[in-house]
């Protein structure tokens, strides 16, 4: 599974008083497997991004191929298309919909045309990915569950209908410290177990560090950065010219170089960080 976008441009409301240009001239692939992180200003066109990628944009301009099959060409069936993409919203708890976990859950297979008990078993088996044990959680409801459970019910509802890509447009938004380091857990390990492309959308530095291969910064409807983790934030003038901050190792370590303590490389994490002393003092 890869995806290629050439040439890509959106506009809000064309030839109206209100025009909007939310994304020019995007060029991009993504291998199968790749974990990438998605960053930029709020407003930046991020989620106008993702939205083209399962169709519920089509562009103003450009193409965009789905394991080589072109989803902007005329008649192209977007439900075969979407049977591939997993597309996670913001607060996608506030989705949930059915009385029971179970039926929540299972309410993607079936749409796709799963009877009852493959249904069931798929509900079982994404249950599982995302830590919730099936026969404590199938018969509650949905809704009398804590913040962190809800999420990742609602994301237990994307991964039965096994995506081959799967998009996060910040699934940790609002959940208390220890939610959210579960869930970003909860995805690294279904990345892992699923060796599909994981596409995650995050104003959290830290977690786009830790967990991603590449970076995309998206700045004012443009594609501003492209390359591995390190590659990007290493350009940290110019990330901060658009708004844009550093993991939290970066920005240690470029408070102590500047008060002239030795830091051997870039880290990024603060264990980095302390590594990179440590071998900075050695070689001093």
């Amino acid at each position: 599974m890869t995806i290629r976008i050439e040439h890509l441009s959106h506009i809000y409301a064309p030839g109206l008083p209100h025009e909007q240009k939310a994304l020019e001239d995007i060029s991009l692939e993504i291998a199968d497997g790749e974990f990438v992180g998605v960053i930029g200003h709020t407003g930046s066109g991020k989620s106008t991004l993702l939205q083209h990628l399962n169709g519920l944009l089509k562009p103003t301009s450009g193409r965009i191929w789905i394991d080589e099959q072109d989803i902007t060409a005329p008649r192209t069936s977007m439900l075969d298309i979407r049977r591939k993409i997993g597309l996670v919203f913001q607060y996608p708890e506030y989705q949930l919909f059915d009385e029971t976990v179970a039926a929540d859950v299972a309410f993607g297979p079936k749409n796709l045309g799963l009877d009852e008990e493959a249904a069931a078993a798929k509900a079982m088996d994404a249950m599982a990915q995302v830590g919730l044990d099936y026969e404590e959680y199938r018969d509650a409801s949905p809704f009398e569950l804590s913040g962190g459970q809800k999420r990742r019910v609602a994301i237990a509802g994307v991964i039965a209908m096994d995506p081959e890509i799967l998009i996060l447009d910040e699934p940790t938004a609002g959940l208390d410290p220890g939610a959210h380091g579960e869930i970003l857990d909860m995805i690294s390990r279904i990345h892992e177990e699923k060796k599909n492309i994981t596409i995650l959308v995050s104003h959290n530095m830290n977690d786009i560090a830790r967990l991603c291969d590449r970076v995309l910064v998206i700045d004012r409807g443009r594609l501003a950065m492209n390359g591995t983790v390190r590659e990007v934030f290493s350009r940290a003038d110019e990330l901060e010219a658009m708004g844009l901050s550093l993991p939290d190792g970066a920005l240690i370590a470029r408070s102590l170089k500047a008060d002239g303590i030795a830091i051997k490389g870039d880290p990024l994490s603060v264990e980095e960080v302390a590594q990179a002393m440590s071998a900075g003092g050695d070689e001093a």
